[in-house]
């Protein structure tokens, strides 16, 4: 935690926190994104409650998605290797 102007805040170190900490910056900079459209009067109160009581349903800050299984993604690799062995 730090201080800026006389008020305490959360700050995640990426370079020393490792995944966790990424993770946890990349939601609060989603937050803080959201709080500056409500401060510049791009969104309204109500749209920002929807926001944050619904995290992260509508967060669109952050792209998502689907991970293959891990029986894809292993089968992949192995016809990967088999597929340089032959050349």
């Amino acid at each position: 935690m730090v201080e800026a102007d006389g008020r305490a805040c959360l700050q995640a170190d990426i370079f020393q926190g490792g995944r966790q900490a990424s993770e946890l910056n990349k939601i609060l900079i989603a937050w803080r994104e959201q709080a500056a459209k409500l401060e510049a009067g791009e969104i309204t109160k109500e749209d920002y409650d929807r926001w944050r009581y619904n995290y992260p349903k509508y967060d669109t800050t952050q792209r998502w998605a689907k991970v293959p299984s891990k029986e894809l993604s292993d089968a992949l690799i192995k016809g990967l290797k088999k597929q340089r062995k032959d050349k």
